[in-house]
C-alpha cells in the first residue's frame, strides 16, 4: 500500500515556518518546509486536518497555532458532526483541527489521533482511479463527493474532495492562482496527479 510519510510546504521564510509548526502542532518530520519564490494567491487546493479526541484538545492546538502566528479562518464551534475550527498558518496553508466528540472526557492534551491531507480535485472519480492505479486502497467512498484511502496508523491519510466543497468546508473562497505549494512525500517514485499535486520519494530524517 502506498502511504504518505510527509508533506513539504512552500514558504517564503522556511526557518520561520519550521518554528511555527514545531510550536503549533509538534508534528516533527511529517511536516517539512522548503523555500518558495513563486507567488500564489487565494485557495491552494488542499487542507491539512488534525483529528483529536475532544474539544479541549482542539482549543489547545488552535490557541497554540494562533500564539505562534496563525490566523483564525473559522472559529472552533460545535456542529452536527462534532467540534472544530480552521486556522491559516503564516505560510498560507489551511489547517482544520477537529473532533467527533462534543464534550471533554478528560484533561486536554496535544495528542493527535489522525493527520489527514485533503486534496480539492476537479473530478473525484477520475482522481480516485488514478490513485488506485498507483497502489492506494480505498477506505471510504461516497460517490463523486468524497474518497478516503486506507493508511498505516503512523502515516498521513489521503482524502479527495471536490475543490469547491473543500474550500467551503475550510471557510474560504475556492478561487486561487499559482502553485499548490505542496509536495507529498511517499510512494515509490515521483509523479504528478491529474490536479497538479506533486509526489516525491520521502527521505528518512534521523
Amino acid at each position: 500500500m502506498t502511504s504518505i510519510d510527509s508533506v513539504t510546504l512552500g514558504a517564503y521564510d522556511p526557518a520561520a515556518a519550521t518554528r511555527f509548526y514545531d510550536a503549533a502542532f509538534g508534528l516533527g518530520s511529517q511536516v517539512r518546509v522548503r523555500a518558495s519564490e513563486t507567488p500564489a494567491t487565494g485557495f491552494r487546493g488542499f487542507t491539512l486536518s488534525l483529528t483529536v479526541s475532544q474539544p479541549g484538545t482542539v482549543n489547545g492546538l488552535i490557541d497554540a497555532a494562533v500564539a505562534a502566528g496563525a490566523s483564525v479562518v473559522k472559529p472552533a464551534t460545535k456542529s452536527f458532526w462534532g467540534y472544530g475550527g480552521v486556522v491559516r498558518a503564516p505560510d498560507g496553508a489551511l489547517w482544520k483541527i477537529a473532533t467527533s466528540a462534543k464534550k471533554d472526557t478528560g484533561p486536554a492534551t496535544r495528542q493527535i489521533d489522525q493527520f489527514v491531507l485533503l486534496l480539492g480535485v476537479e473530478d473525484v472519480v477520475a482522481t480516485k482511479k488514478f490513485y488506485v492505479a498507483r497502489g492506494l486502497t480505498v477506505g471510504k467512498s461516497f460517490g463523486r463527493k468524497y474518497v478516503e484511502f486506507a493508511a498505516r496508523p503512523d502515516s498521513i491519510k489521503l482524502a479527495l474532495y471536490g475543490r469547491r466543497a473543500l474550500a467551503k468546508d475550510a471557510g474560504v473562497s475556492p478561487e486561487g492562482t499559482g502553485p499548490h505549494g505542496l509536495t507529498i512525500g511517499g510512494g515509490d517514485g515521483s509523479f504528478t496527479d491529474p490536479d497538479g499535486f506533486a509526489w516525491e520519494v520521502a527521505t528518512v530524517v534521523r
